[in-house]
């Protein structure tokens, strides 16, 4: 059974890593292809019972694990500059605003249609109104640098907000007042311990000369994440500012008792971090997918309601963003409004729910449509896009 379980994993690897490379060359997002995949190895390693037996506990660990790397991943790509800010606002501008605006109208369909409690429905809308970064910052390889740097910032800013407000929204105690005092809170809170951390975790990787230094440099921000998450904070912040820190060490030098900091880190060993986070995203998110798509049953996509839910989130989640790219940033309308594929922290974000609220059958269905939908739209989106902004890829 030990030697099946590694042939199967050496099996999906290998595979993968295919399906990788051929999202680069045919467009289609990898996430389809792995759900695929996941689809049709449900004959085959159903009678092994080696997924089965932990695909409950499974999932939503790759997920969480899958965000912390993807997070992590896209805050190494990003420099900060001066020139930078107004790029900044205006990618965390629309993530906010796209992601309040989602919320609400779908949170007011959830409620008369499904006769909930306004928070609970809330709480129902808040995953399908994340942008996922675990599909968005791997599929912006192909636009623009500035595009593409306007991608990695909204759809982290998404990610981070938009667990933010599920968290407080489910510790709220169902009054405005708790949900609040949570989101003010919990905000502040995780902007401190991140800062914090952060810099001690930086600190750290800079002054130690044992061979082995990434692992626990990965242990102890994994371990920071579970933390935060266990005192209902953001811990997606910390990994966001962890990233930045490490890839932008020459602010590190303006902050008092830091100056000289950053000569201790070595270019060499951000590069190699860069390496080892992208191969292990890599792996995670394609896990992840596959694991989703041996979840599915084929029976539940006929069920006309699960339908009608995707088209009326996606209808509702693109019409808003091609609004608000037109009134913020507008010169990136045409190439980034199908750019807001929904993915790893929906359902992560839903599983989540599903725990806590009794809902419809028929909505585990939707959150899968509305991934596929999505990522779909993105590659038709690719395209479509003028060979001119196409650009080789770095991730």
């Amino acid at each position: 059974m030990i030697s099946i379980g590694i042939l199967i994993a050496s099996i999906f690897l290998l595979t993968a890593f295919a399906v990788e490379r051929f999202d680069r060359r045919s467009g289609v997002p990898s996430v389809i292809v792995m759900i695929a995949i996941g689809l049709l190895a449900q004959p085959l390693l159903r009678p092994t019972s080696l997924v089965a037996a932990a695909l409950k506990t499974m999932v939503p660990i790759a997920g969480a694990i899958g965000l912390v790397l993807i997070v992590l991943e896209g805050s190494l790509d990003i420099e900060l500059r001066r020139e930078r800010i107004k790029l900044v606002a205006k990618a965390s501008i629309l993530a906010v605003g796209a992601f309040v605006l989602c919320l609400s109208a779908l949170a007011e369909i959830t409620h008369y249609a499904l006769h909930m409690d306004e928070f609970d429905a809330m709480v129902l809308a808040t995953p399908f109104a994340v942008i996922s970064s675990a599909i968005a910052i791997p599929a912006s390889h192909f636009l623009e640098d500035s595009a593409r740097e306007f991608i990695i910032y909204e759809s982290s800013v998404s990610d981070i907000f938009g667990v933010l407000v599920f968290i407080a929204l489910l510790n709220s105690g169902g009054t405005i007042s708790g949900f609040l005092t949570g989101l003010a809170g919990g905000g502040i809170l995780s902007l401190i311990l991140a800062f914090v951390c952060s810099l001690a975790l930086v600190l750290v990787s800079t002054r130690t000369d044992a061979h082995v230094r990434y692992v626990p440099l990965l242990a102890g921000l994994f371990a920071l994440y579970a933390a935060g998450d266990l005192l209902h904070l953001s811990p997606l912040i910390m990994v966001l500012l962890f990233g930045l820190m490490l890839n932008n060490k020459q602010a590190l030098d303006r902050l008092p008792g830091l100056r000289g900091v950053s000569d201790r880190i070595a270019p060499a060993t951000v590069g190699e971090f860069k390496v080892l986070v992208q191969e292990l995203t890599f792996a995670v998110r394609g896990f992840f997918f596959f694991l989703l798509g041996y979840s599915t049953k084929l029976v539940s996509f006929t069920e006309w309601r699960s339908w009608a839910v995707a088209a009326a989130v996606l209808v509702i989640a693109y019409g808003l963003r091609y609004s608000l790219l037109r009134l913020i940033e507008p010169r990136f309308t045409s190439s980034l409004a199908w750019m807001a594929p929904r993915g790893l922290v929906t359902v992560v974000l839903y599983l989540d729910a599903e725990q806590r609220l009794a809902l419809p059958a028929y909505l585990n269905a939707t959150v899968r449509l509305v991934v596929i939908l999505s990522a779909m739209i993105l590659a038709l989106s690719r395209r479509a896009e003028p060979r001119g902004v196409a650009r080789t890829s770095i991730s």
